[in-house]
């Protein structure tokens, strides 16, 4: 997709997906907050509202079939709120809407960055915001979440279960890839792989191969490996050590958890799931939290931040840019939820954003 010229009309069509509990209040103030900055820019937004969820499912049984995704397909870029919802035990609809995008749109980079925001949302003694600001690049689209394996004998005492970890030479070099051209394009001065090679064998050796002969694409980069249990513990001994990550699908999934906890927690954290030149897909990282929906309670500002995200993705760096101003001018004055430090509620907070979007322009 071609980034229009800022100061000019610029035209994005965007497909949301809110999805369940939460997912539809945070969505809805992420839309509050793309209205304002396209009122101000002269953007031109078509934001189109897709109804895939539990409801539907409970309606319908549909999760998301191949026409949706076809029709997902044609868009710009795909917001998403977030799924899960007790009513369906096995969360099928959630599985296969999330990882159904992930997989069949082959959004095969995973971006999840990892800054905080504001001094009091540091957890760590020692070490303020500043401190911490890194990016991790998950591969999102193989490892154990492809789905191969199986259980043999259940329900009896000789049951086997198996899951296979699936690692190809494409998949990898292509996410290793990746992180150093990220590296690049932020002048970031290291790029670290982390991998469980000394334990399994057979996949992650072909990381530590792959990653060697791609770091030496990029000489002006400095390449380092941790093991993943060292990287954990690295991430809480000394943040700051760290630019760019990257990462197997499964270990990605726990680091930037870790991650988000040490910006400030869930209701801070965005993602990007990305296939570059393709439609690619945005959401808040939290989840669904149902007993918290249409409670007012829910941080809105991870969903807002994965709209900045987007708009950067798309192009409009100047909108992304005003978004992310507003948030963080909203943390330092506690316009915020509870457990941000404020003392807002949902649809305040997604006001006072929309608020400062305004002011920040004019």
């Amino acid at each position: 997709m071609t980034a229009g010229t800022e100061g000019r009309t610029t035209r994005r069509r965007i497909a949301l997906l809110p999805g369940d509990g939460i997912g539809v209040d945070v969505t809805r103030e992420a839309v509050k907050v793309l209205e304002a900055v396209a009122s101000e820019l002269a953007l031109e937004l078509r934001l189109d509202s897709f109804d895939y969820g539990a409801e539907r499912y409970l309606r319908t049984g549909e999760t998301l079939p191949d026409p949706a995704l076809e029709q997902l397909r044609a868009y710009d870029a795909i917001f998403m709120g977030a799924f899960g919802d007790p009513r369906v035990p096995d969360m099928r609809h959630a599985r296969d809407i999330l990882l159904g995008t992930r997989f069949k749109l082959d959004l095969y980079i995973n971006l999840r960055p990892v800054r905080c925001l504001h001094e009091r949302l540091c957890p760590l003694r020692g070490f303020s915001a500043a401190d911490i600001d890194f990016v991790v690049l998950r591969e999102n689209t193989e490892g154990a979440y492809v789905g191969i394996g199986g259980i043999f004998k259940q329900g009896t005492p000789d049951e086997v279960a198996v899951q296979e970890d699936v690692n190809t030479r494409k998949g990898v070099e292509r996410i290793l890839r990746a992180a150093f051209e990220l590296a690049v394009r932020q002048g970031r001065r290291r790029v670290t792989m982390a991998d469980k090679s000394n334990a399994l064998r057979f996949g992650h050796d072909l990381w530590q191969r792959t990653f060697a002969a791609v770091a030496a694409e990029y000489p002006a980069i400095e390449s380092n490996h941790l093991y993943i249990d060292a990287l954990a513990m690295q991430l809480i001994k000394n943040p700051a050590q760290f630019d760019v990550i990257v990462t197997c699908n499964m270990f990605g999934d726990i680091v930037t958890d870790l991650g988000a906890q040490l910006q400030g927690g869930l209701g801070v954290a965005a993602s990007g799931n990305i296939h570059p030149g393709s439609t690619s897909m945005f959401e808040p990282v939290h989840g669904s939290a149902p007993k918290y929906a249409g409670t007012d309670r829910a941080s809105p500002l991870a969903a807002i931040l994965a709209a900045a995200m987007m708009l950067e993705h798309l192009g409009i760096g100047e909108a992304a840019a005003c978004i992310e101003r507003a948030v963080v001018e909203c943390l330092a004055a506690a316009e915020c939820t509870a457990d941000l430090g404020g003392t807002l509620g949902t649809r305040a907070t997604g006001d006072a954003v929309a608020r400062r979007v305004r002011a920040v322009r004019g």
